[in-house]
C-alpha cells in the first residue's frame, strides 16, 4: 500500500495510492482525514489519475524533525576520504547522526535551491524511514513496530561548507535540501533489508551512487533504537538512513532522479537563488 499526500491547488489532502489493472495507470483514492492524526480515514470516494491535470503530489509528510546517518556505509566513508573531504578512511564504529530542519523539506518535482553561500553541492540518494507511532527508548527487536513506512530522500549537502561547519548546519540543514517523494510505501510491502538505490542525472544514470540497504552498517531497527533513546520520535519523523556510495556536484538546471526499488521515483531539478 502507497500513501500520498497531494493538492489541486488548495489545502493538502491524503490519498491511497492504487494502480488500475485495466489501464495500468496509478489513481489516488482520497481520504477524508489526515492518516498520522490518530483518526480513522476511510475514502471520500473521489479518484484522481496521479498525472492528471491539476494534481501536484506533495512531500509524503512534513516532519517535525529529519534525522540522517552519515558514513553508514563503508563505500561513501571510502568515497568521502578519497575525495578528500574526510580524514578517516573507513566508516566509524559509532553512528554519526545530524539534522534536518522541517523547513527543509520539499516535495516530488519541488526545486532544489542552489544558495549563494555555496559552489559545491551535491546529491546523496537514499532510503527514507517514515515514523508511525511516538518512540522512546524502543529497544532494537521492536523498532520495526513504530516504522509506518518508506519513502525516497535526497539528502543535498552543500560539501563545501561542511568542512567549516562541525554540526553541518548549513551543509546539510538549509531549506530545500530534504526533498521526500514520491510517497510512502507501508513497512510491510517494502523490502527494506535489501532495498536497491539507484540514481540519474540528467537522464543518465550515476551507477557509483547506487547500492542496498543490505550494506547498511548499522541497520534500520538500530538506527530507531539509537534515536529514540535521546529524542523522542513523532509520527511522521524521518530517518535518512544514508547514501550508499558515491555522492556527485550539481549544477543549476541539472535534474535529479532518486529511485528505491518497490518506491518509485523522486525527481527535483536544481535552481539558482
Amino acid at each position: 500500500m502507497r500513501l500520498a499526500r497531494f493538492s489541486m491547488n488548495d489545502a493538502p489532502r491524503y490519498a491511497f495510492v492504487q494502480k488500475d489493472p485495466s489501464d495500468g495507470k496509478d489513481y489516488l483514492i482520497e481520504l477524508n482525514g489526515h492518516p498520522l492524526a490518530g483518526d480513522q480515514v476511510e475514502p471520500t470516494g473521489n479518484r484522481y489519475p496521479v498525472d492528471g491535470d491539476g494534481i501536484r503530489l506533495l512531500a509524503p509528510v512534513i516532519p517535525s524533525k529529519v534525522y540522517g546517518l552519515a558514513k553508514n556505509y563503508e563505500a561513501h566513508a571510502q568515497f568521502m576520504h578519497e575525495a578528500g573531504h574526510s580524514e578517516i578512511a573507513h566508516a566509524p564504529e559509532n553512528m554519526v547522526i545530524f539534522t534536518k530542519p522541517s523547513t527543509s523539506v520539499i516535495g516530488p518535482d519541488d526545486p532544489i535551491v542552489y544558495p549563494a553561500c555555496s559552489k559545491d553541492m551535491n546529491f546523496e540518494p537514499e532510503v527514507a524511514v517514515v515514523m508511525g507511532r511516538i518512540a522512546k527508548n524502543v529497544p532494537v527487536e521492536k523498532a520495526m513496530d513504530y516504522v509506518l513506512g518508506f519513502t525516497c530522500v535526497n539528502d543535498v549537502t552543500l560539501r563545501d561548507l561542511q568542512g567549516l561547519d562541525p554540526t553541518w548546519t548549513r551543509a546539510k540543514g538549509f531549506d530545500t535540501s530534504c526533498p521526500l517523494g514520491p510517497w510512502i510505501v507501508m513497512r510491510d510491502d517494502l523490502d527494506w533489508r535489501d532495498a536497491k538505490i539507484s540514481f540519474t542525472l540528467n537522464g543518465e544514470d550515476v551507477p557509483m551512487a547506487s547500492g542496498t540497504t543490505a550494506n547498511l552498517i548499522h541497520g534500520i531497527p538500530e538506527q530507531i533504537a539509537a534515536i529514540s533513546s535521546f529524542s523522542t520520535l513523532l509520527p511522521g519523523d524521518v530517518i535518512m538512513t544514508g547514501t550508499p556510495n558515491a555522492s556527485g556536484h550539481l549544477d543549476p538546471g541539472d535534474e535529479t532522479i532518486v529511485h528505491v526499488e518497490g518506491i518509485g521515483d523522486l525527481r527535483n531539478v536544481i535552481v539558482r537563488a
